[in-house]
This record gives structure tokens, sequence and C-alpha cells, in this order.
């Protein structure tokens, strides 16, 4: 108890719980279709896309979340359609964006003073970097986001499962892929705060793919999902506070921890079954 009041004591980590938690669902929701149609390398590559373009929009004096999202989102079409023609070598691709994204971020705030500090910030995540006005965007987003999800949940299941057949049923496949994209890029340079470039898509990747481990349905995967980020990002800002650890890096640990979990118990579930 004295742990956590302690903790809750700090207005900079009550806010980064507010807006991170809120990230980590958007990012579980997003995730699931991503994961499942083999996208799921399209978040890697939006993250350094998005920390190019703030590294850029720093060196201009420019509001880095005015560049980076039109960016980032012009980038996520691009990338969905490279990653759905096969021909293109998608994955090739996004390596090849991702990696020259990454490295122009790099070299820009090489060549520009003072703006280490701020590009580190974006690059590896801070907790001490989140203020209200990210407090404020992560809850509309989120609002946003399972708004999209309930009111269009057959839909988007749809779409996930089978776009050709949705598509001849009537279905709006190239919307909601492009809704999906949208939302991916928003939470993804959103969250770019807290996580950093190097850390955010591993809350798109992880949480879907520990719930398949175990689960089946595609509505019990998408509530595990949620309830696996949102718990792992707690449990990884808890553990950043008690030893100083880095908060992007030790939610992400908190994330594998549960993945070799669910594995083991999809194996033991499987064997008792048998």
């Amino acid at each position: 108890m004295n742990f956590l009041s302690e903790m809750f004591s700090y207005a900079f980590i009550i806010r980064a719980l507010i807006a991170g938690s809120l990230i980590a669902l958007c990012s579980a929701l997003l995730g699931i279709p991503l994961v499942l149609k083999r996208y799921s390398m399209i978040g890697d590559g939006l993250s350094h896309v998005g920390f190019g373009s703030m590294a850029i929009a720093l060196a201009l004096n420019a509001s880095p979340l005015a560049i980076a999202i039109p960016v980032t989102i012009i980038a996520s079409f691009f990338l969905l359609k490279i990653s759905s023609n096969t021909k293109m070598k998608g994955d090739a691709s996004i390596a090849v964006i991702s990696t020259s994204s990454l490295a122009l971020g790099i070299m820009i705030s090489s060549m520009t003073s003072g703006l280490n500090t701020d590009v580190n910030a974006y690059l590896f995540g801070s907790v001490l970097s989140i203020d209200k006005t990210d407090v404020i965007t992560s809850v509309i987003l989120s609002i946003v986001v399972i708004a999209f999800f309930v009111l269009f949940y057959n839909q988007i299941f749809a779409v996930t499962f089978d776009e050709t057949f949705s598509s001849t049923s009537g279905t709006k496949t190239d919307l909601f892929n492009a809704l999906i994209a949208i939302f991916t890029s928003l939470t993804i340079v959103i969250g770019m705060r807290l996580m950093g470039a190097m850390m955010i898509s591993s809350l798109i990747i992880f949480p879907a793919l520990s719930s398949m481990r175990f689960f089946k349905s595609f509505r019990s995967v998408t509530i595990s999902s949620v309830i696996i980020s949102v718990v792992c990002f707690f449990a990884g800002i808890m553990m950043s506070f008690a030893f100083s650890s880095p908060a992007g890096a030790t939610i992400v640990i908190s994330n594998l921890v549960v993945f070799i979990g669910f594995i083991l118990a999809g194996k033991i579930r499987n064997r008792v079954a048998a």
C-alpha cells in the first residue's frame, strides 16, 4: 500500500497510466485484425516512419503531431498496398521503408543541435513527457476506436477473415481497411511519446499473439487481448517505478512473459484435451 500511495502521488505517473492504458487498449483492438491479416509488420514500419517525421518536425520547429500524423497516415495506406501485393514482396518493402525512416530521423537529430533529448524521448519513450494534452487525445482516440469496433464488429470480423467474400457481399472493405490504417497510425504516433518508436509496435502485436495461443473465437481473442494489453501496461509501469527501469522496455518484457505463459497454457490445454 505504501508503494502504491507513493507511486500515485506523482502527477506524471497518473497521466502516464491514464494515457498509456487507453493507448494499450486501442493497440490491442487494432492489433487483432492486423495480426490475423498478417499485417503485423506494418505497425513496426509506421512507428519508424512516425519517428522520422517527428525528427523532421522538431528540426523545423514545427508541431511534431501536425507533421507526423498526416505523414504516418499516408505511409499506412502505402504499406497496406504493398503488403497486399505479393509481387512487390511486402515484407522487404516494409523493412526498407522502416529502416530508412529510422535512419533519417537519427541522422537529422545528430546534425541538429539541441534535439537529442526530445528525439530520444520519441525513440525510446519517456513517462515524463506525457502531458494533459496527451491524456485528452488518448481519451478521444479510445472513444472513437471502441465505438468503431462496437458498431462495426461484424464487418470487421468479415473483413479480417474473408476480404474477398466481404467485398462481394456488399461490405466496403477498402473503407474498413482505411479506417483501421488511420486509427493504427494515430495510436502509434500518440503512443510514441510514452513507449517510443522502438517499442510501440509491441502493444499491437503481443496481446493478439498471446490470446490466439489459448483462445479460438474472434470475440474471445478480442476480449483477452484488451485485458492482457492493459494489465501488462499497468504491471510494466509499476515495475518500472519500483526498479527505475525504462518504462517502454519494462512493458514489453511484461507482454513477453505473458506471451510465454499463454504458449505454455495452450500446450497444457491441448495435451489435456487429447
